[in-house]
């Protein structure tokens, strides 16, 4: 992005100059890089290659430098490749020739010059940081993200266009800055090239439409440099960059406007400190309206261009630096305080596909005892198509996860222009079904829903007991299933952060109160009464349930196989079932909500649906007497001898209390 910040750093020739020639540098000193760079090219097209391969050679890193600026990585490319040509021995062309081929997504070549400079630099910060950006780029764009974008076609003109920003949270009016054939400035920036940026904007008509964009009325737009616009929560007040060309330096100034219905009056300098030698740029006011966030190379910051911010309702206007998290010795420009802990801004300074690459910082929560001055963020950065190997910047947000920002992407000329993304909402859910103990659909079932993030979520099963619930990502779930005549059942659910559509799978088996619930995966050891390790699961699973439940009374029952006497087997089973209900009690369930009963083999098991799935050779409906089993196989009478050993538990009253 060809910003309206001036470079820190004065290049200059080694060699005597001439008018033209300082002219060029004085220049490219301001940041008038377009009318630098012009100069630059008709003298270095002057200077013959063998006599004055030196002074081509500096000429032609020069020339690097000013296309580099105006994000012409192509060029610039050219041009340092040239000044290496002719042995220009400035080491750092090295340095911006990996810099210009980085802009050109030329990710192997960067990193193999990027080696090369760090050989003979090996702390150099810029080195460093391009080349891990590199490094990370093609993952990037493999793993890519849910984003979409697009050029926006109504705003965008032959010239460059950036910089969007809604006027209020009604959506309704976009302003953005445009350097198109209309605007009022000058004919000619000595930054760009182009006319002078203005400030334009459009709006919805009565069908919601966006009209064709104007420029703005009153007193707004001037001859000079209109840059990057933000605006009070209420829309009355804009906080606009300008740029105005005096004969030393080129300065950036914020300036503010009132609105009147659909003018604003001309612009008042905004006085941030008394520092006239400083820039100050890329005005953004928080969503309460306290806070001015704005880029400024003054001192006090970590290098190039930092984001600091002053309180609007103190009248001392407090003035903070965002601190060494946020800040780097590179350039971070154009912040958006989306929420009081969502910061969205450009950077050259933290690893980057190329140029300004968009990044969104999370405010961390402080922990108990952090007496720590600045604040800590935890910094991402946005990925592709969000970010390219070009400029990305001055990101706005609309309705939800869409919104516009600004990208030099796909440009030889460098200009900006505006793109629209949108963030699709994740397609996840969790569906299931409502069941008995038998596998029968439990009739009118209700699901609740409830999430760590405040939603509450209700619906009844269909009739074949399935539902269905949308979901969102990271969020823990409390769900719980119920019908007359069943005992409730619950289950917990975290959905997990993956940037997937996705579908979970929770089924509720709820316990009838009218009828025998089998207790499955309760063993004993042959011929006896002691229960098994194997059955704590099923056994916690049953104190949990008598928990959720305290007002129910149970019956606890055994059940044994055929083998054995019927006066054996019912004092068997009536052991088992005395030693279920001790666990249980040992485990704080009331003694007087628990009736151990022992039936041995009078009450032999009626097949249902759900043992019929499992054992597919008894038809549902059947009971498995002894006079029946005894006609089957000797491998299908083992299996219905399974089936009728068994504990179960009966509710006998709903209406128990302490």
């Amino acid at each position: 992005m060809v910003g309206l910040m001036l470079a820190s750093v004065a290049l200059s020739l080694t060699s005597c100059k001439g008018p033209k020639l300082k002219d060029a540098d004085e220049a490219y000193d301001r940041g008038e890089y377009f009318d630098a760079a012009t100069i630059y090219r008709k003298l270095y097209n002057r200077y013959n290659r063998k006599e004055d391969a030196w002074l081509r050679g500096e000429l032609a890193f020069q020339l690097g430098m000013c296309h580099l600026k105006l994000n012409q990585g192509n060029r610039a490319t050219a041009a340092f490749q040239n000044a290496i040509r002719y042995e220009y021995e400035d080491s750092t062309t090295l340095l911006r020739l990996a810099q210009a081929q980085q802009r050109e997504g030329q990710y192997a070549a960067a990193i193999k010059n990027y080696d090369d400079y760090l050989a003979m630099f090996p702390d150099d910060w810029e080195a460093q940081v391009g080349k891990r950006g590199c490094e990370l780029a093609p993952q990037w764009k493999e793993d890519g993200s849910r984003y979409i974008v697009k050029q926006n076609k109504l705003l965008n003109s032959r010239r460059a266009d950036y910089c969007p920003m809604y006027l209020d949270n009604k959506l309704e009016y976009i302003y953005f800055t445009s350097t198109n054939e209309k605007s009022t400035g000058e004919l000619h920036s000595e930054i760009t090239g182009t006319k002078k940026g203005d400030i334009y904007f459009t709006k919805k008509d009565e069908k919601g439409n966006w009209t064709r964009p104007e420029v703005v009325d009153g007193g707004l737009n001037t001859e000079h440099d209109e840059g990057a616009a933000a605006f009070s929560p209420d829309g009355s007040t804009m906080y606009v960059a300008r740029a105005v060309r005096q004969d030393w330096p080129t300065s950036v100034e914020i300036y503010t406007s009132s609105r009147s219905e659909a003018k604003w009056s001309a612009p008042q300098k905004f006085e941030i400190t008394a520092d006239t030698l400083s820039n100050y740029s890329d005005p953004a006011v928080s969503p309460d309206g306290q806070w001015l966030y704005f880029v400024s190379d003054m001192p006090g910051g970590q290098g190039g261009t930092d984001i600091w911010r002053i309180n609007l309702k103190d009248k001392h206007g407090t003035l903070e630096n965002l601190g060494p998290q946020i800040n780097t010795k590179g350039n971070e420009r154009f912040p958006n305080m989306r929420t009081d802990s969502l910061l969205y801004f450009s950077s050259d300074g933290h690893p980057g596909m190329g140029g300004l690459d968009l990044f969104v910082a999370h405010l961390q929560p402080r922990e108990e005892g952090d007496h720590n001055v600045m604040d800590r963020w935890a910094i991402e950065n946005m990925g592709v198509p969000m970010n390219s190997a070009a400029d990305d910047f001055g990101i706005t947000f609309g309705q939800g996860e869409s919104g516009m920002f600004s990208s030099n992407r796909g440009d030889a000329r460098g200009y900006d222009h505006i793109f629209d993304f949108v963030k699709p909402d994740l397609q996840i859910w969790i569906s299931g079904y409502v069941v008995d103990k038998d596998d029968e659909p439990v009739p009118n079932a209700v699901i609740r829903i409830v999430g760590d993030d405040g939603s509450n979520q209700k619906t009844v099963a269909k009739p074949d007991g399935s539902f269905r619930f949308d979901l969102q990502r990271g969020v823990k779930y409390a769900m719980m299933a119920g019908a007359e005549g069943y005992l409730n059942a619950r289950q917990e659910f975290e959905s997990d952060n993956a940037e997937e559509d996705a579908e979970y799978n929770v089924d509720f088996i709820l316990a009838a109160t009218f009828k025998a619930q089998i207790i499955e995966n309760i063993f004993y050891d042959f011929d006896k009464a002691v229960l098994r390790d194997e059955s704590k699961l099923a056994l916690d699973s049953m104190v949990m349930l008598l928990k959720d439940h305290p007002n129910i009374v149970i019956e606890m029952a055994s059940h044994t196989d055929r083998v054995g006497s019927a006066k054996y087997n019912q004092g068997l089973s009536q052991r088992r079932a005395q030693s279920v209900v001790d666990y249980l009690i040992a485990n704080g369930i009331p003694r007087e909500r628990l009736k151990p009963a022992g039936y041995g083999e009078s009450q032999p098991k009626t097949v249902t649906k759900r043992i019929n799935s499992k054992y597919p050779q008894f038809a549902e409906g059947v009971t498995l007497t002894e006079e029946f089993i005894k006609t089957l196989s000797k491998e299908d009478q083992e299996a219905a001898d399974q089936i009728n050993r068994r504990t179960e538990f009966t509710v006998l009253d709903t209406s128990y209390q302490y």
